[in-house]
């Protein structure tokens, strides 16, 4: 078992990121350390996983995910998550790891172009990754959704399935119209997560759920 308290988390900033701070709330509760990364840092080095937060990285002008791609710690994500160390993009986070080509796929407008926000069941599909190998493959965990570009899309579903790449998908209605209700993926080596729900507003019972903590706990592991 790793030691909770070397275990540092860096948490990603950009003009319009605003659920960095439930993200450090979810890394404090686990007992690891939180430090935040800002968009026009260069330097992951001393961190041993990176989160995306959700929120409007820039507004989301032109696409949502697209300003806050050619910012200068992308070239910092995609070395460390080449390096196999542990990735996650959430909502926001999301879009920009499909933006940047970590994750396959897109997430684009939902279906009916309205901001959804309610809270969904979800079926957990593969266990491989760092934040969800404390699950069970096929556990449904009730997580909270937030977007309006939650809508997911690929040209490449087949591989998709051979692959393993597919992380969390709807399990009580497609509120979106994502493709096969897949609302997570991953990429083929799966340290890098791509998820539209929102694991850090579950960690407590408070919250109505704790169905999220196990995110941020299984990267401990």
């Amino acid at each position: 078992m790793t030691d909770v308290t070397d275990v540092n988390v860096g948490i990603i900033r950009f003009p319009g990121t605003n659920c960095d701070r439930d993200i450090e709330y979810a890394v404090n509760l686990v007992g690891a350390n939180p430090h935040y990364i800002y968009w026009n840092e260069t330097d992951l080095s001393k961190m041993d996983v990176v989160i995306i937060p959700g929120g409007f990285s820039y507004g989301d002008y032109l696409r949502a995910g697209s300003i806050a791609g050619i910012t200068p710690i992308i070239n910092a994500i995609k070395t460390f998550a080449k390096e196999n160390n542990p990735v996650l993009g959430i909502c926001n986070g999301a879009q920009i790891l499909g933006e940047i080509d970590l994750v396959p796929g897109v997430f684009i407008e939902n279906e009916n172009a309205k901001f959804i926000c309610k809270s969904k069941q979800l079926k957990v599909n593969t266990t491989r990754t760092p934040f969800t190998k404390l699950y069970n493959k096929n556990d449904v965990i009730d997580l909270p959704i937030a977007h309006k570009e939650g809508r997911y899309f690929t040209d490449n579903l087949e591989e998709l399935y051979d692959d393993d790449q597919i992380v969390l998908t709807f399990e009580d209605g497609n509120p979106n119209g994502s493709l096969d209700n897949i609302t997570g993926v991953c990429n083929k080596e799966g340290n890098v997560v791509a998820v539209m729900p929102h694991p850090e507003r579950a960690v407590e019972k408070l919250l109505r759920s704790e169905d999220g903590l196990k995110f941020f706990e299984s990267f401990l592991d």
